[in-house]
């Protein structure tokens, strides 16, 4: 009886998480809170400077730069939801979190996870048809379907994540309240729930299958028709030229997919959970990172965008 009533008390006083985090390295936070600082810097200033340079650019005014600065808003996002209070943690003695906002810590992840895997697939898509359809390329990526498009994935994303947060926050959490992550991750407060989660987990599975593997088919197929297309062209310098279009796209999917993929798909016995943490570094914090200087590194429009700005300011310096 006293156990139960202990049970009880549990599942219904938890009102804050203790977010474990890296603490069982540390002797390494110093240099950890360096780089992880160093890298969200760099994420915030390359994707603002990419939404920047695509807004007063004319030439970079297309459907596939438009798909890019929605893509380089939701790296921005994503990053504010989990990096602050990671960096935090990291020099904090508190590494508490309360229930609310863990719960908001997790709605706005999946969100914006779920937005970039179908913004992801919708700039495979804006490239299949650039390459295979390109009479018809203005027809079809005209501005009214790109906009319903974003809007799309920003709704579905928004739906997914809310299905998801609601449904495990309303379920018994017993102590102790120690999530062995350093964001509130779905499968870290799992292990702390106390009833049945059989169909929690199998409507994760039916979420992932929609999220991940329905846009992954879809950028697999596109890729797999341009590739088709571009072996045919006669010329070389037409070939990679073609190739270089949507080379930055393919890299950046492969980062994004092949980590995510890695602890979220993987068995989960694969790795230990201290490895997990390390991994999903990589999605959250290095990819993001990442995106820009791809865009900007292998992207001559980008590169010529940079340029002609630089250009600009200095005649505007001269004059």
């Amino acid at each position: 009886m006293k156990h139960s009533e202990e049970m009880w008390w549990n599942q219904t006083s938890m009102t804050e998480f203790i977010l474990l985090g890296f603490g069982n390295v540390s002797h390494l936070r110093g240099m950890l809170f360096s780089m992880i600082l160093l890298m969200y810097l760099m994420t915030i200033v390359g994707n603002i400077f990419i939404i920047m340079i695509i807004m007063v650019d004319c030439a970079l005014q297309s459907p596939m730069y438009f798909f890019l600065k929605n893509l380089s808003f939701i790296e921005i996002c994503f990053t504010l939801d989990t990096v602050p209070k990671m960096l935090v943690d990291l020099l904090a003695e508190d590494k508490s979190i309360s229930f609310t906002g863990c719960a908001l810590q997790m709605y706005f992840f999946f969100s914006f996870g779920c937005a970039e895997c179908f913004i992801l697939a919708a700039m495979a898509y804006d490239c299949h048809t650039a390459i295979c359809n390109p009479l018809h390329y203005s027809t079809i990526m005209n501005q009214r379907f790109c906009c319903k498009v974003v809007g799309a994935i920003w709704i579905t994303g928004a739906f997914i994540s809310l299905l998801q947060t609601v449904w495990i926050f309303n379920m018994p959490f017993c102590g102790p309240n120690k999530v062995n992550h350093f964001f509130c991750d779905a499968p870290a407060l799992l292990q702390l729930v106390c009833s049945d989660t059989y169909l929690y987990e199998m409507q994760i599975m039916a979420s992932t299958l929609l999220v991940c593997l329905f846009p992954l088919t879809l950028i697999l197929v596109s890729y797999i028709r341009i590739i088709t297309t571009i072996l045919r062209i006669p010329s070389s310098e037409g070939r990679r030229k073609a190739f270089s279009t949507c080379s930055s796209h393919l890299t950046v999917v492969t980062l994004f997919y092949g980590s995510g993929s890695l602890v979220y798909l993987w068995p989960k016995s694969s790795y230990s959970p201290d490895i997990k943490k390390l991994l999903s570094l990589f999605y959250t914090v290095i990819t993001p990172m990442l995106n820009p200087i791809i865009y900007s590194l292998r992207n001559n429009e980008v590169k010529g965008a940079l340029k002609r700005a630089l250009g600009r300011k200095l005649i505007s310096q001269k004059i």
